[in-house]
């Protein structure tokens, strides 16, 4: 196995290769509404992360059931983060009754979830599968040093995805890539998947009720 440990990073530039195309193709080529638009992200990105996960032998239940209160504690602490972030951006009018329903599950649920699978979760995973291989993993100096390997992957896919938007090159990607790095870290540090999972969800809930067409963390406007 440690012949195919670089395959894993081939995973990681894959999944940026992949948000690029589809945010640069069905938002800034076919300038796709929000809702129509993450019908190709969910669908090609989910497909891709189920892929990894087959190809890899990764187990998703005993990865979340590992740590799981610390990660619910992390998410808590990081929905606070993220969610104060949102409120401190311009409000703009948002759906009523059955539209905002679906805003909430679409917009929010599915949307986060997926964001939060693609740019941190599967980095993560793939960056710390590969160098367990290596065997860096052993030791707190390899495990610390891995971890970081795990951010700037994290932050490769991240702004591979954001540059794909139109909207992004003029305004900069400061913003997603720092938002999405405490994340990250919420998930290293905890070791499980559902600090980064539950405050990407919180984070896009707050984003559809405050400001769905102001809010930057739901591209494209």
């Amino acid at each position: 196995m440690n012949k195919v440990w670089y395959v894993y990073l081939g995973w990681v530039v894959a999944a940026g290769v992949l948000g690029f195309a589809i945010s640069m193709i069905f938002s800034g080529i076919l300038s796709l509404p929000r809702n129509l638009y993450l019908i190709p992200y969910v669908g090609l990105s989910g497909l891709f992360f189920y892929a990894y996960i087959r190809w890899s032998g990764t187990s998703i239940s005993e990865i979340i059931r590992h740590n799981w209160v610390w990660g619910l504690v992390g998410a808590v602490l990081l929905t606070l983060f993220t969610v104060k972030n949102v409120l401190s951006q311009p409000v703009s009018p948002r759906s009523e009754g059955f539209v905002l329903a679906f805003d909430l599950l679409w917009s929010g649920v599915v949307y986060g979830l997926m964001d939060a699978l693609l740019l941190t979760v599967l980095p993560v995973l793939a960056i710390w599968q590969a160098f367990t291989l290596l065997e860096w993993t052993g030791n707190w100096q390899g495990k610390i040093l891995v971890g970081i390997i795990a951010v700037l992957a994290s932050v490769l896919v991240t702004a591979a995805y954001h540059l794909g938007y139109p909207e992004y090159r003029s305004t900069g990607l400061f913003g997603p890539v720092i938002g999405n790095t405490a994340m990250t870290l919420g998930y290293l540090i905890t070791n499980n998947p559902l600090a980064a999972i539950f405050s990407h969800i919180a984070m896009h809930i707050a984003a559809v009720l405050h400001g769905p067409a102001s809010v930057i963390q739901l591209p494209p406007h």
